[in-house]
């Protein structure tokens, strides 16, 4: 196969994993981050290494290493001194609500992602990769380069501390 052949398949092929995966990358982003031009930034950012990098992947795994280059993007972003000191009382995802939510509905699920947002990093990550994303525990596992029983901790950990933090938000400790 000739080589403007080859880099037509390439681009045909990265047109179609962005398509696929997008905006699973942008929402993951969102949620870590709770900032939507961050998650963009996060999300341009995944693609162009996956453009960069993508003859490497291996096919049937795209979106695995798009979930982890995300996760690993969003943890730098956290990392850098200037986003700690930003206040994190900001609104928090954005979500289109679906069309037969009621008020109290999109309010729970304001203050649930208000909770998650107050995990510590590596909770938060979990939760998001297995409530938001659908991702077993193994494939979590696999995706942090952690094991199974480590992830199976965080979540149990996890979703304790989300009931304490529901009830504080629920009784306004």
């Amino acid at each position: 196969m000739e080589a403007g052949q080859q880099a037509a398949n390439y681009n045909e092929q990265f047109e179609r994993l962005y398509e696929q995966y997008a905006d699973d990358v942008l929402r993951m982003a969102y949620f870590y981050l709770a900032d939507r031009h961050k998650a963009e930034d996060v999300c341009q950012d995944v693609f162009v290494k996956l453009y960069t990098h993508g003859a490497t992947i291996e096919p049937g795994k795209e979106k695995a290493w798009l979930l982890r280059v995300t996760v690993n993007c969003c943890r730098d972003l956290w990392r850098g001194a200037w986003l700690k000191r930003v206040i994190l009382g900001a609104p928090t995802l954005e979500i289109i609500p679906a069309q037969d939510d009621t008020i109290e509905q999109r309010e729970e699920k304001a203050e649930l992602m208000r909770a998650v947002q107050k995990l510590p990093p590596a909770f938060r990550e979990t939760v998001l990769l297995h409530y938001y994303q659908g991702l077993g525990i193994a494939e979590i596992a696999q995706l942090l380069k952690l094991p199974e029983g480590t992830i199976s901790s965080r979540l149990s950990r996890a979703r304790k501390k989300l009931e304490v933090l529901l009830k504080e938000e629920a009784t306004g400790e």
